[in-house]
């Protein structure tokens, strides 16, 4: 493995950093389309970065309609090893109040209107997705968050759904039988799409309100919510510098086995892999296919 390049998906808060130097924005072409914005790429402190506005500068792009397979395949061809998903998300517990750090631990996709794999037709590959996350980059942001003062809580499950109206009560409450501690519209299937192209990826979600299940959530105004939205973008600025000294450590593979995940996950034969196919993925399962 190449020295970690860290991969940053969030706002457009959050890739305005302090100290960040030889920046430059630059459109990464891929095979599955446009991806959201041109990439951010940096340094900071001697570790690269590239940044990805998720909804695009400006926030153009609605949850569903983002082309999350091109996000991911043009981060992979940017070179980038490990992914930070920073989310803005409501609680759905009373102790995970506005302006918390969730790192997430799992995933419950509810999402129905997107393409959810690079695989198809002519070249199929199951990935595992029991451990969602990566706990390698899990307890680096840990870390990080404790150095930087930011209350993260470990561990949680991250209600995805589809958006772009947000949930009615019923489902809120029923989300909260199941368990369920944060809900969103965006980190399914980035989590997938980023296993299936051997990549690190942790998701900090970060807190802005209640949903609607709390008996207080009619009478947060949208001053309010900003006002957490802007907080946290600051909390997410610092927390990102914090991460970046301890990405340089890793001195191979992740032992989590996230740079390995298509190891054993394809499952066509050689002989009748589509070559229009595979010619896509060249980014993403190229280290298998060239074999």
């Amino acid at each position: 493995m190449t020295k970690p390049v860290l991969g940053i998906i969030g706002g457009s808060g959050v890739y305005d950093i302090d100290g960040l130097t030889k920046t430059e924005w630059r459109h990464v072409d891929s095979p599955f389309g446009a991806a959201s914005d041109a990439l951010l790429f940096g340094e900071l402190d001697g570790q690269q970065l590239v940044f990805l506005p998720r909804h695009g500068r400006g926030h153009r792009i609605p949850p569903s309609e983002l082309n999350y397979r091109a996000n991911i395949d043009a981060m992979k061809r940017a070179g980038v090893s490990e992914i930070v998903s920073v989310s803005a998300v409501g609680s759905l517990k009373e102790e995970l109040p506005p302006g918390t750090f969730v790192i997430v631990d799992q995933f419950i996709d509810r999402t129905f209107a997107r393409t959810k794999s690079f695989f198809e037709t002519g070249l199929v590959a199951h990935v595992s997705m029991a451990h969602p996350v990566c706990g390698r980059l899990g307890d680096i942001i840990e870390t990080a968050a404790q150095e930087s003062g930011i209350v993260a809580v470990r561990g949680g499950t991250y209600l995805v759904m589809e958006g772009p109206q947000f949930s009615t009560q019923a489902e809120s409450n029923l989300y909260r039988q199941w368990g369920c501690d944060v809900i969103g519209m965006t980190n399914m299937p980035e989590a997938k799409l980023a296993r299936e192209a051997e990549m690190c990826y942790a998701t900090v979600a970060m807190v802005t309100d209640y949903d609607c299940w709390h008996p207080d959530h009619d009478a947060v105004t949208v001053e309010q919510v900003v006002k957490v939205l802007l907080e946290n973008a600051d909390r997410a600025r610092a927390l990102v510098k914090a991460i970046v000294p301890h990405i340089g450590h890793r001195q191979d593979t992740c032992a989590k086995g996230c740079h390995t995940a298509l190891e054993h996950a394809i499952i066509t034969h050689k002989d009748k892999i589509d070559p229009m196919v595979a010619g896509k993925l060249d980014a993403v399962a190229g280290r298998l296919l060239k074999r």
